[in-house]
């Protein structure tokens, strides 16, 4: 399997087990999610929520029937930057086994142009200080630091 032979899509309410198995697929997503059988009903609400809301695009990259990748595009409108609009980054996730295939720049690629095709004016994401591997794949891609992020958890 390669880049070229992925196909990306909207996600699916029957994607999400996959999706949430690539977001547990990591020390920090161990600790925060709930790989179970059946998946805890938060899970389709929030599926349900984002798949409501315009201005959210949950995506995954699939391949020969097998989601392989997702990421969440945010469209955030704003006043700041002479009333700019945001796209934002989240759950880049490719599957432990098609790491490094080109699936991720892929998914990441089509994000930027949907974010360009929906007037967005820069794309930006968070990263953990801990994923030091996604950060030198996002510089890569053109992405620069340029913020130190917070958290308050609750």
């Amino acid at each position: 399997m390669n880049a070229e032979s992925v196909s990306i899509r909207r996600a699916r309410r029957d994607d999400v087990p996959a999706i949430v198995a690539m977001l547990a697929d990591d020390h920090l997503g161990r600790a925060r999610e709930r790989v179970e059988d059946p998946l805890p009903a938060g899970y389709y609400d929030a599926f349900a929520r984002v798949e409501r809301d315009p201005n959210l695009a949950l995506v995954v990259a699939e391949s020969e029937g097998r989601v392989v990748g997702c990421l969440q595009l945010a469209i955030l409108p704003g006043i700041s930057s002479q009333g700019g609009v945001r796209g934002l980054l989240e759950d880049v996730r490719v599957a432990a086994d098609c790491r490094s295939r080109g699936i991720g720049e892929r998914l990441v690629q089509w994000a930027i142009a949907e974010a360009k095709a929906r007037g967005c004016n820069l794309v930006e994401l968070l990263t953990h200080a801990s994923r030091v591997d996604a950060q030198r794949f996002y510089k890569r891609l053109g992405f620069s630091s340029s913020h130190v992020g917070m958290t308050v958890r609750f």
